[in-house]
């Protein structure tokens, strides 16, 4: 009998489970997320002008007052899968912002990130690029993950191209995935691979040199060449 195909062999070590740890760049800074350091400034960028648009494809929010909201960040800081991370803006030293890794499978050496919020304040600037460099750079090079993965609602038009920019590639759409605020979501999946991650890393750390950005902040090149915006 002939043998049947199987994948190329697979180191079977499993990779290390996130600890809970501070991620330090040029600008920002990802810190596990704790109420007493971070309800404060979260809770005024979750609120500020222009953030309702924020929660139209989460699971949570928009709360109805800061008990609400304090509440449910301490709930959130507990887990270790999710395990939230609160992005610190240092130029301002505000937190202005948070995203988790999830659905951890350690055995596999897959990891997600995802429940990505940024204030208004945050979006399209150097922290918010660098805060996912940090947490892609932490999963590859510092616990042995082979395939981080993205996932948005199929309709969620800035993640899709957000992960796009950032270097994931589009894998494909699970159609009814979910029940979310009472609508149907078809997910849309992405992922990087370890062997993808070096010429991604190089990509992110050409963008994030200051010698990439003009006197007024613009960028000088984009992130991806290939994607319109990048």
């Amino acid at each position: 009998m002939p043998a049947q195909p199987v994948g190329p062999a697979v180191d079977p070590s499993p990779a290390k489970r996130p600890p809970r740890t501070r991620l330090d760049g040029r600008y920002v800074s990802v810190q596990p997320a704790d109420v007493a350091t971070h309800a404060a400034d979260l809770w005024a960028a979750a609120t500020s002008p222009g953030s309702e648009s924020l929660w139209t494809y989460m699971f949570f929010g928009p709360w109805a007052d800061r008990a609400a909201f304090d509440g449910w960040l301490a709930g959130a800081a507990k887990p270790t899968d999710p395990l939230a991370y609160t992005l610190v803006d240092l130029a301002s030293g505000r937190a202005l912002g948070m995203a988790s890794f999830m659905r951890i499978e350690p055995a596999h050496r897959v990891i997600e990130v995802g429940s990505i919020w940024y204030a208004p304040v945050l979006q399209r600037t150097r922290a918010a690029t660098e805060a996912m460099y940090l947490m892609a750079r932490h999963v590859f090079e510092d616990l042995g993950y082979r395939r981080y993965e993205w996932k948005c609602n199929d309709l969620n038009a800035p993640s899709r191209r957000a992960a796009v920019r950032l270097g994931f590639t589009y894998e494909g759409t699970f159609r009814q995935h979910m029940i979310a605020r009472g609508h149907n979501r078809d997910t849309a999946w992405y992922a990087m691979l370890d062997g993808e991650w070096p010429a991604r890393k190089a990509d992110f750390e050409r963008w994030l040199d200051p010698a990439n950005f003009d006197a007024a902040g613009r960028q000088r090149s984009p992130l991806r060449a290939d994607v319109a915006g990048g």
